[in-house]
C-alpha cells in the first residue's frame, strides 16, 4: 500500500497532465455519483405528499408554521432594508430576538435551580 501511494505522489508531482485526471476522479466522479443517487432516491409522487401532509402531527406542523413566520418576518426587515446583524450578535451570546420592536434583545432566562437533582442523574 505504501508503494502504491508514493507512486501516486510521484506521478502527480512529475505529470500536470496525470494530477489533472487525478484530480479530476477524486473530484468530479464523486460528484456525478451524488447527484444520480439523488437523482433515483428522491420522489416527486404528489400522492405520497399529500398523504404526509395529511397525517402530519400537529408539532411538525406548527414547526413549520413557526419556520414559515419568521422566514416572513426576516425578509421583510431585508425588503426594508434594516440592519439584521444584532441577530448574529445575540446569537454568539446565547440570547434570542423577541418580536417586540423596543426590545429587540432578550437574555436566555438562567436556571433557578443550578444544582441537578438526584432523580435528574
Amino acid at each position: 500500500m505504501a508503494g502504491a501511494w508514493r507512486w501516486m505522489v510521484q506521478k502527480t508531482r512529475d505529470s500536470t497532465p496525470f494530477f489533472l485526471a487525478f484530480a479530476t476522479v477524486c473530484g468530479v466522479v464523486p460528484g456525478v455519483v451524488g447527484y444520480f443517487v439523488m437523482q433515483l432516491t428522491s420522489s416527486r409522487n404528489d400522492e405520497l405528499e399529500a398523504y404526509l401532509r395529511k397525517n402530519a402531527r400537529p408539532e411538525t406542523l406548527r414547526m413549520g408554521q413557526v419556520n414559515r413566520e419568521r422566514l416572513a418576518e426576516y425578509l421583510g426587515e431585508l425588503q426594508r432594508k434594516e440592519d439584521t446583524n444584532d441577530r448574529y450578535v445575540a446569537a454568539l451570546r446565547g440570547e434570542t430576538l423577541t418580536r417586540n420592536p423596543y426590545q429587540r434583545i432578550q437574555p436566555v432566562p438562567e436556571l433557578k435551580n443550578a444544582q441537578p437533582d438526584k432523580e435528574q442523574k
